[in-house]
């Protein structure tokens, strides 16, 4: 009511409607600039083309992931078969991922890409063409799975690593890294809802067609693209060498190693809570499969929001000491929801856990791309591959055994304690990882080296950004 009178007061007292005019123009304003500021990387041709084209697969992507375990469930009855097939699709990224790493630094990374995804269309309508015989069986769902494993080995340390091929500014890559996030949580959202009804209205079989025709319009964007031969020294050295020296390279400077292992220890113990929530679903909240359902559901908006807050983030300043408080808020987070027994309450928690997981995940990476060596940015992208997902199937393994000892919450208290412990140890570490980060910074023209600039970067309240 206050805000009509005085636009009432100031058209009546000869100022005419100029106030009024600016208030509204400068709204306008202020929203078209956070959408550009969210959407910025956007206006890179390669990346748009990127984006359209890989939101539409993780779709696809996402409704064969729900399809898949259905149909092995539908015919086995076996949870110990929905495992296998889990850790089959996961354990050649840990195996491989470094030797991917090192193809992913030697080769055109585009090419690899519209490799991978072709293998990955290929296999997609495999199963489709499996199901539609009438004779798929549980060897035959493994051994697929086993070979998009494979193909995941190669494809997500390189899509990782191309990221910045396809956004020529430097200073915008937080936020395509962050546009990656929102796009994968966003297909994660729609692509269940799809299968669902899919398999309610028809089979498993068409999700996995669907998946196939998916891939088509990522491997177009990717021949689509224009993008400048990445400047490469001659290889004369051995895989293994190479290998070795990204190893070292990743291990040896301190704010790689650290934010590697945090993200190791953080999946391990952590980010398998998704494989007890049927648990919670049932057993602890006497919920169904849409109580199931609604918990994955909180989890995925409490990422897409965090992924939309990086995204709006102008700069990577201040990154570094985001990572150990989104680590605390998802240990935090797992804490307080194995101890809720209310179901508006654990959703909400949910969101809370969902939400701290994306920001650290996301703010890790950008951290690591931003600082590294491009010549070893496929190496140490594998790393970062190894730590957050290949680690994956031993932390369900872990989490399934000791919560048939222990009991579902006991072992997320636990799980979520260790977040909690292992982001206090990373926030003992700032002061070093802020020494040697800095001085990339300054090269990189992120940070000037203004005493005061450098002041900002390092105090304890988000510094400004540019």
């Amino acid at each position: 009511m206050s805000s009509y009178k005085s636009v009432f007061f100031s058209t009546h007292t000869g100022k005419s409607d100029c106030r009024l005019l600016e208030y509204k123009v400068t709204g306008q304003v202020n929203v078209l600039k956070s959408h550009q500021i969210i959407f910025r990387s956007l206006r890179y041709r390669n990346y748009r083309l990127f984006f359209s084209g890989q939101i539409i697969s993780l779709i696809g992507t996402w409704t064969q992931q729900i399809a898949l375990p259905w149909l092995v469930y539908r015919l086995t009855g076996s949870a110990f078969l929905l495992g296998v097939v889990g850790f089959a699709s996961q354990i050649p990224a840990f195996l491989l991922a470094p030797l991917a790493g090192v193809m992913s630094d030697r080769w055109n990374r585009r090419y690899i890409l519209i490799t991978t995804q072709t293998l990955a269309m290929i296999q997609a309508l495999s199963l489709g063409f499996l199901f539609f015989t009438g004779d798929i069986q549980v060897w035959q769902i493994i051994l697929m799975a086993v070979l998009l494993g494979l193909i995941n080995a190669f494809d997500m340390p390189t899509r990782q690593a191309f990221v910045v091929e396809m956004v020529e500014n430097r200073e915008d890559l937080s936020n395509a890294i962050a546009l990656n996030s929102l796009m994968f949580n966003s297909a994660r959202l729609i692509g269940p809802s799809i299968a669902g009804v899919v398999i309610a209205a028809t089979n498993e079989g068409i999700c996995f067609i669907l998946n196939g025709i998916s891939f088509i319009f990522v491997i177009a964007s990717l021949l689509m693209m224009k993008v400048s031969p990445r400047k490469t020294k001659p290889r004369s050295t051995h895989v293994l060498h190479e290998l070795k020296e990204g190893f070292s390279y990743a291990l040896g400077f301190t704010p790689l190693r650290h934010i590697i292992l945090l993200l190791a220890i953080v999946s391990l113990v952590g980010m398998p809570y998704t494989v007890l929530m049927p648990v919670f679903a049932r057993k602890i909240l006497h919920g169904g499969p849409h109580t199931f359902g609604f918990l994955m559901a909180a989890a995925g908006i409490g990422a897409l929001m965090g992924a939309i807050y990086l995204a709006s983030r102008k700069s990577v300043l201040g990154l570094v000491r985001i990572i150990p408080l989104s680590t605390a808020t998802f240990g935090f987070g797992l804490v307080a929801f194995s101890l809720s027994r209310v179901l508006w309450l654990s959703l909400a928690l949910m969101f809370v856990t969902g939400l701290g997981m994306i920001i650290q995940m996301a703010a890790c990476n950008t951290i690591i791309q931003t600082i590294v060596d491009d010549n070893k940015r496929g190496r140490v992208m594998s790393f970062y591959m190894m730590a957050f997902i290949g680690t994956g199937p031993f932390g369900s393994l872990l989490a399934g055994a000791l919560a048939s000892r222990l009991g579902a919450p006991n072992t997320l208290i636990m799980g979520g304690v260790l977040c909690v412990l292992v982001a206090v140890i990373f926030a003992s570490k700032l002061p070093d990882l802020k020494k040697n980060i800095r001085p990339l910074y300054v090269k990189l023209g992120i940070l000037s080296e203004s005493p005061l600039e450098i002041q900002a970067a390092t105090e304890l309240t988000i510094p400004p950004e540019k």
